[in-house]
Parts: C-alpha cells; structure tokens; sequence
C-alpha cells in the first residue's frame, strides 16, 4: 500500500522533524533524558507497567537516566530493586505508607529522625496505624514489642542527633520470627559503610540529598528492596503515589556518585579529628560519634561497620546553660548555620529539645557536619567560638 501523504507543513515539521543529530557520540558522562510520554511502535506494545521489565511505559516510572541512578544504587546495597523518590522524606513515606494499613502495629525507635517520627505518630495515626517507640538500644528485647499485628519494624543507625547505633541483626532476626517487615534508614552509611541487607534488613532508605549528591544541591532519595516481594509491595504504591523524579536530579546524583568514595575517606579522617579534638575539651560532656567509645552502641558500631562518616554530636556539661551554646553556635564561621548534611560546607546546628527515652539533654546537645575544609581550620573555628561563648 503506498503512502501518499503530502509534505508536512512547516508548523508539524517543527514537531515531526526529519533532521537528527549523527549516532555515535560517545561521552563518559550518562545523558540527561527528559520526558513523559513513551512512545510506542504497536499497540500491542503499549501498556502501564512500573516493573517496565519489558522497556520503557511513562516517564512516571523512570527515563534511562534516572532507571541508571537506580541500578547503580541497587549494585551498591546488593539490593533486589531500588526505586528513585524525591527526597529522604518520600522515602520514608513510601515505606510506611505501602507496607502499613488500618489496625496495623508499628514500632519506631526513639532515636529516629524527627520528621520520620512525626510521620508515624501523626499521619499513619490518622489513618489508623498504631505506633509505638521502642528504646535505640533495646535489641532482641524488642521480641517482646511484637504483636500479631506488627507489620514493620522501623530502625535508624546511628540514630538521629544522638547518634545510637542499633543491633540491626538482633532486631531483624526478633521481627524475623514474627514474619514482620525491617526497614532501615541507612542514610549516614550511604548504603555503603553499613550493609543493611546482610544484616537483616529487607527495606532500606536513603537520602541521596546527602551524601550522594554531596554539595546541598539537590533532593532525591531511594528505596532499596532485598526480594520480589518488597520489590512489588514498594513499587505497586509508588506508581499510585505518584512519586516522579527529575532526571537532571539524577544526573547530579549520578556524577556524585563518582566522587563519593573519595569524598567519604576524606570526611571520615577529619571528622575523627575533629570529633577528637573534641573529646578533649573541659566545656564538653560528651562526643557522641560512632567511632569513639563515648557514643551509645559503640561496640555495635565496631562489629558491624565499614567506616564512619561526617555527622556526629557533642553535649556540653551542665554548667552550660541554652544560652552560652547559643553563643557558641553564632560564633562559629565556617561551620554555617543550618540543617542537613553531607556537602562540601561544615554546618552547625542546635536542639532545644530531643525527646529521647530516659534521657534530658537540655538544650546543651549540639550536632555537627564536617565538611571538606581543612582539619586545621575547622578546630580553629571552634577554638575561637568556645572561647567567644565563654566571654
């Protein structure tokens, strides 16, 4: 049959064009594919299908660049699937949101991230879901925690501010014999100085946000998956979600990812002198960083454990009331105010208020991101300010 369709006018030939660029480049650096719509040769290939285990459906579901970030996540946690969302926060509502329903049992650690509480006690609450927190430190006791309806296990390790590292193995293998799911935010080891998965884990997250796009420049976050089944409980309410992702978010992520290694060896040695620095100081009660004994769950730390990386915690001794740290945090320089952590930039930031099971830190607990400054520098920089608060 032939096909004798006039010469498209100018206006289509803009949307339809003949003109292409060469094939063949060939670039070290992955390409940005934008786009929504897939197209289609056959109808009979046309379908909505996030798994795309037979190519590409909607841009909803990921493009090639962001389908790499992905895998390349997945190859570094040995994970099964890892699903790209944007930001840690969407991580952490994905999980609960798809392995929790009405009349389900949660249980999430006292030390967890603060947004990540406020999830469970205050949405999934609404919606049903019961929440309760469980000591950082409790182990196989949490065995006893378990009811026929727990569907998940929540744990942070190191915990947030106060930086408790948990017994991952002893908690998954408790919510294990129950059949209950362990999910993990494994964001200080970006995926890689804790193995999540050979410990126990069956859901890991990560916010990319830190240490993978490693210069405060983006929001991006994954969910990581051990088996078939997670892999289809997590993706089937990540389509209805709606969770979408921006390739050019991935395509920094990705150049990231070249530089992390380099980036977590440098920021763990100066961290540790830092953080030493530190634990010498009369103001200071406490350092509270994974490596060093002082930190709750040291010994943990120790066995299960690749490295350390570059957000730890001090508390001053009780002679120091909230407004002497806040003098301290305001004269520091090139540690910056503000929130988040793992860039290039030292940041600085203190708590009123920590609500932790047993403990009152009283506004004295103050966190810390070391950067990429030189080590000399950055224990100036608090000399200077210890003794400014003092004045």
């Amino acid at each position: 049959m032939t096909d004798d369709r006039p010469p498209l006018g100018w206006r289509s030939r803009l949307i339809h064009p003949e003109a292409k660029a060469p094939e063949g480049f060939r670039s070290l650096a992955t390409p940005v594919y934008r786009g929504s719509t897939v197209v289609f040769d056959r109808l009979a290939d046309a379908r909505d299908d996030w798994s795309m285990d037979g190519g590409y459906t909607y841009g909803l579901y990921g493009t090639p660049t962001t389908i790499e970030l992905a895998r390349r996540i997945a190859e570094l946690e040995g994970a099964r699937h890892s699903f790209m969302v944007p930001g840690g926060q969407a991580a952490i509502a994905l999980v609960f949101l798809a392995m929790c329903r009405a009349g389900s049992h949660v249980l999430v650690p006292d030390s967890a991230y603060g947004p990540t509480r406020e999830f469970a006690l205050g949405l999934l609450a609404k919606l049903g879901v019961e929440v309760e927190t469980y000591p950082a430190l409790a182990g196989a006791e949490v065995e006893a925690l378990i009811r026929p309806g727990t569907a998940l296990l929540w744990c942070e390790s190191p915990g947030s501010i106060t930086m408790e590292v948990q017994d991952v193995p002893a908690l998954a293998a408790a919510a294990h014999r129950h059949g209950v799911s362990v999910a993990i935010d494994n964001t200080y080891a970006a995926g890689i100085l804790f193995d999540a998965f050979a410990h126990g884990a069956d859901i890991s997250v990560q916010a990319l946000t830190k240490y993978v796009g490693g210069h405060s420049d983006l929001l991006l976050g994954t969910v990581s998956v051990a088996d078939d089944r997670h892999r289809q409980a997590i993706g089937d309410a990540h389509r209805l979600l709606g969770m979408a992702v921006s390739p050019d978010d991935c395509s920094l992520a990705l150049r990231g990812l070249q530089t992390l290694g380099v980036r977590l060896d440098r920021l763990e040695r100066t961290t540790l002198a830092v953080a030493t620095w530190l634990a010498g100081r009369p103001e200071i009660e406490a350092v509270l960083h994974p490596a060093l004994p002082s930190c709750p769950g040291h010994e943990t730390w120790r066995r299960d454990f690749r490295g350390s990386s570059s957000v730890f915690s001090i508390v001053f001794g009780p002679e120091h009331d909230e407004a002497w740290v806040t003098r301290f945090v305001e004269a520091l320089r090139l540690f910056r105010l503000g929130y988040s952590w793992g860039g290039a930039t030292s940041l600085v930031m203190a708590y009123r208020s920590i609500p932790r099971l047993g403990t009152d830190y009283a506004g004295r607990l103050v966190r810390l991101n070391v950067g990429l400054e030189d080590e000399a520098d950055l224990i100036a920089d608090l000399d200077a300010a210890l003794r400014l608060a003092a004045e």
